[in-house]
């Protein structure tokens, strides 16, 4: 996969992403842990069925077998990012939770700096000092004036944007190594589904809900991770990071439109310098982009 490609699949990615928000706001009766507890059940079931049809069924649980602490650790990453998102999408406005979320790259840029010694581009750093000022800006107008609810729900959201970090860069620092990491994704779903199971009871989702849901595991998340982790192969961490800001802009957009949750001016405005940002790192990068990588069954 070359660099372009890459960043054009991220793209799709932060797309598919982005319609968690809207599609949750279309749900009857599912709420909190459930609405966590059936996407990420649907999400298992449908990462089993990608990954036999990818790898076969007898290499799958090699991988588990053999895929070592940076595999699991990875899961858990995952799993944490699967259950906070939608507890918190259910405590806040879908604004509220993007925002929160576009904490990523800094985080990121930090983690790979620090743990990986990496050594950024100064492009790359002035697009996140950038996107930063943009999340910020956005994140005071959201934020101000808040109910008690809704800071538990950005508390919550928080969470996400750690994980992701932590995890962008696990399998940054194992790309050399050429480990399988698809599977962690599927670690990560098992996982939020069975702690979010006991805290779902008694079930409530109707059936319209149950459909929703499918949606959401399979189009929303499994797919677009398994996506995600292939570009990772070819992309920096903080790249990655970087791209995935698109979710907050498309998920922005998606709430007002299809939920009539009207992003504020701060949103407006912050999420301009966001993307700004975005769009010059990347037209810089693809002008410098290096040769095609092989990637590795």
């Amino acid at each position: 996969m070359t660099h372009r490609r890459a960043v054009l699949l991220m793209v799709v990615v932060t797309l598919m992403w982005s319609i968690a928000g809207v599609v949750s706001r279309q749900l009857e009766a599912a709420r909190s842990f459930e609405v966590t507890f059936w996407r990420s059940t649907f999400n298992s079931l449908g990462l089993v069925v990608l990954l036999a049809w990818l790898r076969g069924p007898a290499p799958l649980m090699r991988s588990l077998r053999e895929g070592g602490r940076t595999l699991w650790l990875s899961g858990l990453c995952w799993s944490v990012m699967f259950t906070a998102f939608m507890v918190a999408i259910t405590l806040t406005t879908v604004a509220n939770v993007l925002v929160t979320m576009a904490m990523a790259p800094l985080l990121t840029a930090l983690i790979a700096r620090l743990v990986l010694g990496h050594r950024l581009p100064t492009r790359t750093w002035g697009a996140i000092v950038v996107a930063g000022a943009g999340i910020a800006w956005m994140y005071a107008g959201e934020v101000r004036g808040a109910d008690a609810q809704q800071v538990l729900g950005t508390l919550v959201a928080a969470a996400v944007p750690l994980a992701s970090a932590t995890n962008w860069s696990l399998i940054q620092a194992n790309r050399d190594a050429k480990a399988d990491m698809l599977p962690a994704v599927l670690i990560g779903a098992v996982l939020s589904a069975l702690i979010t199971w006991p805290l779902s009871l008694p079930f409530a989702a109707s059936a319209h809900d149950l459909g929703l849901l499918a949606l959401l595991g399979v189009v929303q998340l499994a797919i677009p991770c398994l996506m995600a982790v292939a570009c990772a192969r070819v992309l920096s961490a903080p790249e990655i990071a970087l791209l995935a800001l698109l979710e907050v802009i498309f998920g922005v957009a998606w709430a007002w439109l299809g939920a009539g949750e009207a992003p504020s001016s701060s949103v407006l405005v912050g999420g301009a310098l966001v993307l700004g940002a975005l769009a010059a790192n990347e037209a810089v990068a693809l002008r410098r982009a290096p040769a095609p990588l092989t990637d590795t069954p």
